[in-house]
């Protein structure tokens, strides 16, 4: 390719200003060190004076403590609590200065008001524990067990029943309890009362009974509640029952309830088909969910063994001493 006659002097050379301009920056260097050594001499020697201190030389005084030279007095010796009783004078007044101040009748009503709203309030509550169906055993069933009271703190009315039938079947049995309660300490109350038994239809056709009634129920350590009582009969028999359960809590909806009862009677009453000694053992397990506190229905294991002679009653009425049960139910209060 042929290059025009201008490009070809610019590839050869030809601009004159090429070979001069590199030495134009190192000329100028040069110039600005030799005037950058005499200035620098200039200040050689010279000192910078640092401000003075106005404060320097002044002495700062401690303060003084405003105790000191103070003697503390030595510590008194032991000083014995005063042993005599309050002085007459201070039992010389009412007994409710307010009533001094304000009208006595007005302030009695207050007092009485101010003991039911902290404590002697009468409260009441009804508990269906179990209403349940049973399946299994040869004959299926349902049971019902409940309890309310009616009182305070310390003093109540309970009111207890409990029965079965067969599904289809006349009621075989039912049993009414009317206790006065009493508080004997914080977890337990004594009971005392009546029972009173309802047997429609039996096996052995047993007859109705009333019975005298002694027991315990509270909440024993780690929150086992317990029932236990004792019954004489009108006939002169003598009776208790122990029953024990407790709530393991799952969740806060499910909770888990061991149960156990056990039976025991003095001496045997064939009419009723009970023997002397341990005369049943029923232990179940039951799941509830809790829908509201209130209402929970739940299902269930339970294994059911009559024992001694109640176990050959049992046999010779043409029913099996040794049974397991599937159980659904019901549990309310309000």
């Amino acid at each position: 390719m042929r290059l025009s006659p201008h490009r070809r002097h610019s590839r050869e050379g030809g601009n004159p200003w090429r070979r001069t301009v590199p030495w134009i920056p190192v000329f100028a260097g040069m110039t600005m060190v030799f005037w950058a050594v005499p200035l620098q001499a200039q200040h050689v020697g010279h000192q910078t004076e640092e401000p003075a201190d106005p404060h320097s030389g002044h002495q700062m005084e401690e303060p003084t403590d405003p105790h000191a030279g103070h003697a503390m007095p030595d510590a008194p010796a032991d000083i014995p609590a005063p042993q005599s009783a309050p002085p007459p004078e201070a039992f010389a007044g009412p007994e409710h200065a307010a009533d001094r101040l304000f009208p006595p009748a007005d302030m009695s009503a207050a007092r009485e008001q101010m003991r039911r709203e902290h404590g002697g309030m009468t409260t009441r509550k009804f508990m269906l524990d179990r209403l349940e169906a049973r399946i299994g055993g040869g004959e299926d069933g349902y049971v019902w067990e409940a309890n309310g009271w009616l009182g305070g703190d310390i003093d109540k009315l309970w009111i207890k029943s409990e029965g079965e039938g067969a599904f289809g079947g006349a009621l075989e049995e039912a049993e009414f309890q009317a206790l006065w309660s009493h508080a004997i300490g914080p977890w337990f109350d004594l009971q005392l009362g009546a029972r009173y038994d309802l047997r429609p239809h039996t096996v052995l056709d047993g007859p109705d009974r009333a019975h005298l009634v002694a027991g315990i129920q509270g909440l024993a350590p780690y929150f086992f509640e317990i029932d236990a009582a004792a019954f004489l009969s009108d006939e002169g028999d003598l009776t208790a029952r122990f029953e024990a359960e407790y709530d393991q809590r799952l969740t806060q909806r499910l909770i888990l309830q061991p149960r156990i009862e056990a039976g025991f009677a003095a001496r045997d009453m064939p009419e009723l088909g009970i023997g002397a000694g341990l005369g049943e053992i029923e232990a179940g397990l039951r799941l509830r969910y809790e829908i509201v506190p209130e209402f929970a229905p739940y299902i269930g294991l339970e294994w059911q063994r009559d024992i001694g002679d109640t176990a050959d009653y049992t046999r010779a009425a043409g029913g099996d001493p040794d049974r397991w049960l599937f159980l659904a139910g019901l549990r309310a209060w309000f």
